[in-house]
């Protein structure tokens, strides 16, 4: 029996520790250690909201980890992820406050995801996938790229890592194929 009632107890503090160690790191401590790192390495933050449902938040991070642009976003990014809007039953996948980072930020949740930022390890930021209007005024959540497909989107992206990094044009050229990849195919064969 005393086995039984220490083996007991020995169980429920695994599950407590296992639990705990499952939670994501806050959103501050994420976004700290983004900022430190990049400030170390002399490179921006590209800092990315997401969740595990969403299919254009995985393109848009097999585009940053292609063979063919890894190194040119290594070189001159730390990219970071910031996990919200999960759905019932995946909450415990948010890094707690993150929405509030979206919301400091000029993020709306209405806008979808993913909602990415360019900025410096200071916070700066250089743009967001909100895409500007061709009138120069900003964009807003209902002009969110997301992860960059169509032309105007590639470029738009394109420009703010040509604004905001090291990068070649050869090396955004890379880049900007690589991501017009992303592009939906057209269902209206005939037309």
């Amino acid at each position: 029996m005393k086995t039984t009632i220490v083996l007991l107890f020995v169980l429920m503090g695994y599950g407590a520790f296992a639990q705990q160690a499952a939670t994501p790191p806050s959103a501050d401590a994420v976004m700290k250690e983004a900022y430190a790192k990049a400030k170390a390495e002399n490179k921006n933050v590209i800092l990315m909201f997401h969740a595990s449902w969403c299919g254009w938040c995985k393109k848009m991070t097999a585009c940053f980890e292609d063979p063919t642009c890894s190194k040119s976003f290594d070189d001159n990014y730390v990219i970071t992820y910031l996990d919200i809007l999960e759905r019932d039953g995946k909450k415990d996948l948010e890094n707690p406050g993150a929405m509030d980072v979206l919301k400091n930020l000029g993020g709306d949740p209405q806008g979808g995801i993913p909602y990415w930022i360019v900025m410096t390890p200071q916070g700066k930021v250089f743009g967001t996938s909100y895409m500007p209007h061709a009138d120069g005024t900003a964009g807003t959540a209902k002009d969110n790229v997301g992860c960059p497909a169509e032309d105007n989107e590639v470029t738009y992206f394109t420009g703010l890592l040509k604004n905001s990094s090291k990068l070649t044009d050869d090396q955004l050229a890379v880049i900007a194929t690589r991501f017009h990849k992303n592009k939906p195919v057209s269902t209206n064969a005939g037309h």
